[in-house]
């Protein structure tokens, strides 16, 4: 299995979401979580914004699904723009069902 942790940009929730539940990706986590990319922040005017709002969703997927995952957040969050966003892929060796107890793998 994969966790697809993705950063994007806020405004991006309810087109990166709603694509994945039509593309049958209804399970996922999201965090409010503030960051800052190559560009250090951004500056507007005199003030400078060191970090700036994201939004991070985990998915875990079998193997095989990854790349649409990937895909479908690709395209529902870019806008062209610098501080678009990163996804990240990882390997899950284990997960565990709280409730139960039982290894989900």
């Amino acid at each position: 299995m994969k966790m697809i942790k993705a950063v994007i940009r806020p405004e991006k929730e309810f087109d990166v979401v709603h694509g994945l539940e039509k593309e049958g990706f209804y399970s996922l986590t999201k965090l409010d979580v503030l960051g800052r990319g190559r560009q250090k922040g951004v500056q507007v005017g005199s003030a400078v914004y060191d970090e700036l709002a994201k939004l991070l969703l985990m998915i875990v997927v079998e193997d095989k699904e990854a790349p649409k995952v990937v895909e479908t957040i690709r395209r529902h969050a870019q806008t062209g723009n610098f501080g678009d966003g990163k996804i990240f892929i990882s390997d899950v060796k284990e997960a565990y069902t709280i409730r139960t107890g039982k290894n989900k793998l």
